[in-house]
């Protein structure tokens, strides 16, 4: 356990606009937050109109970290949290940002690696993406306006980090010699457990198929899950089907 809890990384997905990536920055550098994530930029990367919009946080841009999907971005992250606006179809804690970051700084301390994501401005996060998160952040916010400017809500999300850690007591967890599963090994249980359910023909009626997926993924996602699970949980699939599928 540490002393002190580590930074989470703020991942934005596929963000629209240059200047809401650099405003970003700029939100994340007020706080003393720098570590940052893009995926699938619409506008290509690097961006010049994020550079100009960071203004005095370009070293934010310079190190942030780009990846070609979701499931990359969080693949080494143990906690992740969905920043919405909307009500959505599938089942997650649901947390304002206060609550959110005091959470966050209390895992981060027990050794967690923490993520946060923003979704696009015009819409927002996809249902594909939600279900990667462990935890949803939702802003108390006008019902009749609803809607937050990215760098909106990177400030208030980083904000709250600050108060959450500006005067922290850690609390310790006993992890048995093994440690939190990270999003590449929750990828991977879902997938073995996605692949053998498709060789069974569970995945009906076929107009269904997507939604139970998604579904699915959103359960391992709520799950607290250690290394020493998915192991388990692996060998126990493998064990159920042996010698009924391959595998």
């Amino acid at each position: 356990m540490s002393d002190k809890p580590t930074q989470p990384a703020f991942v934005l997905i596929q963000p629209q606009m240059g200047e809401n990536i650099g405003a970003a920055a700029r939100a994340m550098w007020n706080f003393g937050l720098d570590h940052m994530r893009i995926t699938s930029p619409r506008d290509g990367w690097p961006n010049q109109k994020a550079v100009a919009m960071a203004s005095g946080a370009g070293r934010l841009l310079d190190e942030a970290q780009l990846f070609d999907s979701t499931a990359d971005a969080l693949g080494d992250r143990t906690f992740v949290y969905a920043t919405t606006a909307r009500q959505r179809d599938l089942t997650n804690p649901v947390m304002t940002p206060e609550a959110a970051m005091q959470d966050a700084a209390r895992r981060s301390a027990q050794g967690q690696k923490i993520a946060v994501m923003f979704g696009p401005e015009r819409a927002g996060l996809e249902n594909d993406d939600i279900a990667r998160a462990n935890a949803l952040i939702n802003v108390p916010v006008n019902p009749q306006f609803p809607s937050l400017n990215l760098a909106q809500c990177v400030l208030l999300t980083g904000y709250e980090w600050q108060r959450a850690t500006a005067d922290f007591d850690a609390t310790g967890m006993t992890m048995a010699g093994t440690d939190w599963a990270d999003g590449k090994d929750v990828e991977s249980l879902a997938q073995h457990f996605e692949d053998r359910l498709t060789d069974a023909g569970f995945w009906y009626p076929p107009h269904k198929e997507a939604s139970m997926k998604v579904n699915l993924r959103n359960l391992w996602s709520r799950l607290p899950l250690t290394t020493a699970d998915v192991r388990m949980l692996h060998g126990v699939l493998r064990q159920l089907l042996r010698g009924k599928t391959p595998d």
